[in-house]
């Protein structure tokens, strides 16, 4: 069974067919789903859909583009937060220079407090990163030099520097429906590099849907599409990478375990 290691099935995209959007899922070959939180604000509603399912764990931070309206949060808010039995992660958090929607000081200084965060409660960092490569590496090297820190780099895109930079530090890379996409030439070749063991997949849905849904609503499901693309990257067995990755994820998310139902089930011919 496959892992979602990152979607947003709080998001609105998803409120009038979250049942069926989850059990599509699990038909579907994936076994266990991560719902990210990305505003403490919102946080009541991801850690709802995590209690909702058996097979749905949660993660607890501020994503970089609300650094400026929730910036002012204490690593000791999250860390009681991430008390919950459902929650497994800390962030998503990190840099995003694209949009700048938060000043990049402001940035900076909400990703260290979920640094710290993550090194109190010994649970992976989730962390976005965009066109930041080199302040990306910088923090993470100064996070890790402190000790006790893990986590993924989620929805890589990145270039081939911060990919090396994060794996020596003991992360793990994360690919979404990106992977897929005709122009992500540089980034495949960068994917069938990395090593089998720190490999993860995700959707990020409802965004980036892989080939052959891009354009629509992305969900949990397709993230098999990714998964299959990258074994046949890499001239790998698909049910091999599929088991990969989903040891990868167990060993990284120690907190969370495989849900029954997850295991049960089989996918359905075809997707």
């Amino acid at each position: 069974m496959l892992v979602d290691s990152h979607c947003h099935l709080d998001f609105k995209d998803f409120s009038g067919d979250l049942d069926e959007v989850v059990s599509r899922a699990v038909r579907n070959g994936v076994g266990t789903m991560v719902t990210i939180g990305t505003r403490l604000s919102a946080f009541p509603q991801v850690r709802a859909v995590a209690e909702r399912f058996d097979n749905v764990y949660c993660s607890v931070g501020i994503h970089p583009h609300e650094a400026a309206a929730e910036g002012g949060v204490e690593a000791a808010q999250l860390v009681a937060l991430a008390e919950h039995p459902k929650v497994i992660g800390i962030g998503e958090t990190g840099l995003d220079y694209y949009y700048d929607h938060s000043p990049r000081d402001r940035q900076k200084a909400v990703f260290r407090v979920h640094m710290e965060a993550a090194r109190r409660t010994g649970l992976p960092l989730i962390v976005h990163a965009r066109d930041a490569d080199e302040d990306m590496a910088e923090m993470l090297a100064e996070g890790a030099a402190e000790g006790g820190l893990t986590g993924v780099l989620h929805c890589f895109s990145s270039g081939r520097q911060l990919a090396e930079r994060a794996l020596e530090l003991g992360f793990y890379i994360s690919l979404s429906g990106i992977v897929t996409f005709k122009k992500a030439e540089e980034l495949r070749a960068i994917v069938r590099d990395l090593p089998e063991d720190r490999i993860l997949v995700e959707t990020d849905s409802p965004y980036l849907a892989p080939v052959p849904h891009r354009g629509k609503r992305n969900e949990p499901a397709f993230v098999a599409y990714t998964a299959k693309l990258v074994a046949e990257l890499r001239g790998t067995d698909a049910e091999a990478f599929a088991r990969a990755t989903t040891e990868n994820f167990f060993r990284l998310f120690g907190k969370a375990k495989a849900s029954a139902s997850g295991q049960a089930a089989a996918p359905e011919p075809g997707g």
